[in-house]
């Protein structure tokens, strides 16, 4: 089936392309042609919102702390998080590689800004699960992303929120501190990640 796709996809355009060598050409686009035109290359192209990433790229080394439950005392790791730009600056790809509960930990994320919705967004997925945390967010005035995601919860089985925020405090220093619900459905904070830039 994987082979029957592009096979089909292929056949489609080489027919139109067939059909439009025959139809005489247009010298200039329609107006309406035009504006979509111009939307499209709007949309894919980065922008302001993009390059304020820019101090996330690189690599870090990163201290871990989390909380399994609200009082319970923190554990605590480290971790190493390569982070470059991806896709011609549209996307900061975030590979990051660790521990967790004594178990090799690794990690893929992708974070940036669309143009579209008009807001930061992002997507995670690691070795401790088969499902996707996806997210969307703000840059607030304070310089702070706050995210607001949705991810599957391995023991309910159901979607749960989870809450994001990310705080630059210069291009070699930045935290990511993460929210989620305890057993009765409050929010509690269970996870903080340090990152400090590798000096070269």
């Amino acid at each position: 089936m994987r082979i029957k796709v592009p096979v089909a996809l292929f056949s489609c355009l080489l027919a139109a392309s067939v059909v439009f060598a025959q139809e005489p050409q247009k010298t200039e686009p329609s107006a309406e042609e035009k504006a979509a035109m111009d939307a499209a290359i709007k949309a894919a192209t980065p922008g302001d919102a993009h390059k304020k990433l820019n101090n996330m790229v690189g690599d870090f080394n990163t201290t871990v702390t989390m909380w399994m439950a609200p009082g319970a005392p923190p554990a605590t790791s480290s971790g190493k998080s390569h982070n470059t730009w991806a896709l011609g600056g549209r996307w900061v790809e975030q590979r990051f590689t660790g521990s967790f509960m004594g178990q090799p930990f690794s990690g893929v994320g992708y974070t940036g800004y669309d143009n579209i919705k008009k807001m930061y967004v992002g997507t995670w997925m690691d070795t401790m699960s088969t499902s996707m945390m996806s997210s969307t967010g703000t840059l607030g005035d304070d310089g702070k992303y706050t995210f607001t995601s949705s991810m599957d919860d391995p023991v309910s089985g159901k979607t749960m929120p989870v809450k994001e925020v990310v705080t630059v405090a210069d291009k070699d220093h930045h935290t990511m501190e993460m929210w989620t619900p305890d057993p009765t459905g409050a929010m509690f904070k269970m996870m903080e990640i340090s990152y400090t830039r590798v000096k070269k």
